[in-house]
């Protein structure tokens, strides 16, 4: 079992690094329609699939010009080619979500109106098709307005079953669990001094070797 001194070791040689990465996440966040909508592609394929294979498609797809199409069908092999699982129901999901929260403009205002990010998530996990709180969490994260969240996955939950904070990955992570889970991530973060949206990137770190998103 990883001691948290061990950790706030680890994290204080890879403190910089995890600065620098979160300082473009912000920048990102003051980008251009196509570069939002290029992380809320990455999000939405990174369900259920390797953040690595995520990468690929919105790399593809912005590269492409893909990101604003309506062909489902096209989008759709960007994502098989990636690696991304449940690439059809996905190509559906950000054509629908592009639609209705990007082409309106619908999110950008939002995100200018709303400073309360639990609101913005919580707007998020509604309106926008194939995103649940962890992908909403990976999401406001990825353009700087997510400080206060976990992204919940196995590297994650591995991290924490080391740290003792988590007895055992659970078998399924409903909306409550997820929250319950993240409340107690929330209050070990405060206890060992390392702030929410540092850890996930530590913990990331730990596991591949690098800082990612």
């Amino acid at each position: 079992m990883i001691k948290p001194e061990e950790l706030k070791e680890k994290y204080l040689l890879r403190q910089g690094e995890i600065l620098r990465r979160l300082q473009e996440f912000e920048e990102k966040g003051k980008g251009t329609d196509a570069e939002l909508l290029a992380e809320m592609a990455f999000c939405i394929s990174a369900a259920n699939s390797s953040a690595e294979a995520a990468f690929r498609a919105q790399q593809e797809l912005a590269e492409t010009g893909f990101l604003f199409s309506d062909d489902a069908d096209a989008i759709s092999a960007i994502l098989l080619k990636s690696k991304v699982r449940f690439h059809k129901k996905k190509a559906e999901y950000l054509i629908m979500t592009r639609k209705k929260l990007f082409d309106s403009g619908e999110l950008k205002r939002k995100l200018s109106e709303e400073e309360d990010a639990h609101k913005l998530r919580f707007y998020l996990v509604k309106e926008a098709k194939g995103i649940g709180y962890k992908e909403a969490a990976h999401y406001l994260r990825n353009i700087g307005r997510g400080h206060d969240f976990a992204i919940l996955d196995r590297h994650i939950f591995r991290n924490l079953g080391s740290l003792g904070v988590l007895k055992r990955k659970p078998k399924s992570l409903t909306p409550k669990k997820y929250l319950a889970i993240e409340k107690r991530l929330r209050k070990f973060s405060k206890e060992a001094g390392i702030p929410m949206s540092h850890l996930d990137l530590l913990f990331w770190s730990e596991e591949t070797g690098r800082i990612f998103k």
